[in-house]
């Protein structure tokens, strides 16, 4: 059982919250490289999670130059994913990079074409798909269970949810607010369940009605108008070129006194997150609706193990480097996505539809 030596590029809170203790916990993981703009967060990294020896670099290109090391998890803000994992790719090295994908959807393809030429592995942070009733659902769908997909609803809307840590708020560094943030989450997991990525067109609104707000109420203390420079929210809708649509709701501010979750809807059912996975159809000339309480112990992958979502994310990733096989999330489809979050903010810019062509994807 051979020993997988990864490189953390970016040591913040998405490192030390998800990545980094989910890797410590996949006995085939070991991480040997720690870089961050600032040294001191990526020595505590190293100290932390590191194995004996573990080298700490303020520059990324430093880190590549590494030859042991077969894995790099890009965890640094959005501006930077695609330039350091294109150059991982290039320097040979298989690359996790931490959703969105990219800010762009030109940066998209050319981490996926990238992937292509250098033929090393590239996937992309979107844990929801690891989660047990996600998984089963998909299952379900597959099974013809819910029959043809034809609309759905992507919803990641927070009441007031504003991150006001790191880098969030400033549009330069993230290229947007909670659509590419909690919104990107929400549609890939629809179109991996619908299995639908040709999209056909996208019309999308973006708003800044509440950043304004001074001494506003938030989740994690009061923001600084000032700085908050991407929307508070921003609704996108989605035409696909088999006739199928895809509304796309998220916020961080917005006065909704009750969020509900995803939807699907099919011709033989319909299935929801509300309050854990729900199926509902008709039957014998009644409604029925289901509420199926999923065992995470009970995913078809390492079945009987207890696995938080972050914690099945990072092992079957280093699995699929172990025995060479292709990841949960597969970089053609989380390039998608960010071509049509991208979409929404033209679309919200321009007042028109963004269509899609097979050349350019947008």
């Amino acid at each position: 059982m051979r020993t997988v030596k990864i490189g953390i590029i970016g040591c913040g809170m998405i490192a030390n919250g998800k990545h980094m203790p989910s890797l410590a916990k996949v006995e085939q993981a070991e991480m040997v490289a720690f870089c961050d703009l600032i040294e001191d967060r990526a020595r505590e990294a190293a100290e932390k999670y590191g194995a004996p020896g573990a080298r700490v670099f303020t520059d990324y290109k430093q880190l590549l130059a590494m030859e042991e090391i077969e894995v790099i998890h890009v965890l640094t803000p959005n501006i930077s994913h695609a330039e350091i994992s294109i150059a991982a790719l290039e320097a040979g090295k298989h690359v996790m990079c931490e959703k969105p994908m990219a800010k762009t959807g030109a940066e998209a393809k050319a981490m996926y074409d990238a992937h292509v030429r250098t033929g090393k592995k590239l996937t992309v942070g979107y844990q929801n798909r690891s989660k047990a009733q996600s998984q089963l659902l998909k299952k379900m769908i597959e099974n013809d269970e819910l029959g043809e997909i034809y609309y759905a609803k992507a919803v990641a809307t927070r009441r007031r949810g504003v991150p006001t840590w790191g880098v969030f708020l400033d549009k330069e560094k993230q290229g947007g607010g909670p659509m590419i943030d909690i919104g990107t989450h929400s549609l890939d997991l629809i179109l991996w369940l619908m299995n639908n990525y040709e999209p056909e067109s996208v019309v999308g609104s973006v708003f800044h009605k509440l950043k304004d707000t001074e001494n506003a109420a938030n989740e994690w203390g009061s923001w600084d108008p000032k700085e908050f420079e991407v929307e508070d929210s921003a609704f996108g809708y989605v035409k696909f070129k088999n006739g199928a649509v895809v509304s796309i709701e998220t916020s961080w501010a917005l006065n909704i006194a009750k969020t509900e979750g995803s939807y699907l809807c099919g011709t033989k059912g319909g299935a929801d997150f509300n309050g854990g996975l729900r199926i509902n159809g008709e039957r014998d000339g009644s409604l029925f609706l289901n509420v199926i309480d999923v065992d995470p112990k009970a995913r078809e992958r390492f079945r009987g193990e207890n696995l938080t979502d972050f914690e099945y994310e990072a092992k079957q990733w280093i699995h699929c480097i172990v025995n060479d096989t292709e990841p949960l999330v597969k970089p053609e489809e989380a390039m998608v996505v960010s071509a049509i979050l991208e979409a929404v903010y033209i679309s919200a810019q321009t007042g028109k539809p963004v269509y899609f062509d097979e050349r350019t994807l947008c």
